[in-house]
């Protein structure tokens, strides 16, 4: 089983570090997009921040998950990315990409439960 799940654990942290890389390096193509969808891109484009930001996010948050020691952690920081990844693919692109979208959320909130006991500390009431 600990194979497995460093397994899953590396393949879902790479993708996450492609994902950020490419946002510095632009080397994927650009999936084809309808106007709403692309009026939305321009917006996130027009925040310069923006997508350095997230693809700092993405590239920390993919290497945390993949060493076991810091998982709990890179679970957490890139919680918020996967939620985003999630929502966005739902609402403008439901039939491609749901599916990896909705597998990846499914994975980090798995890392979340199996690793519950450490968050404990941060939400404890002693203080």
């Amino acid at each position: 089983m600990k194979v497995v799940k460093f397994t899953i654990c590396l393949l879902f942290g790479l993708m996450f570090i492609n994902a950020g890389l490419n946002k510095f390096l632009n080397y994927l193509p650009a999936p084809k997009m309808d106007d709403a969808h692309l009026k939305v891109m321009e917006a996130f484009m027009r925040v310069s921040w923006l997508m350095p930001l997230v693809g700092t996010i993405e590239v920390i948050g993919g290497l945390l998950f993949i060493i076991p020691k810091y998982r709990a952690l890179g679970a957490l920081v890139i919680l918020p990315v996967a939620t985003g990844v999630l929502v966005h693919n739902i609402t403008y692109e439901p039939a491609a990409g749901i599916a990896t979208a909705l597998v990846l959320f499914v994975i980090n909130l798995w890392i979340i439960s199996d690793n519950w006991k450490k968050y404990l500390p941060m939400v404890s009431s002693d203080i």
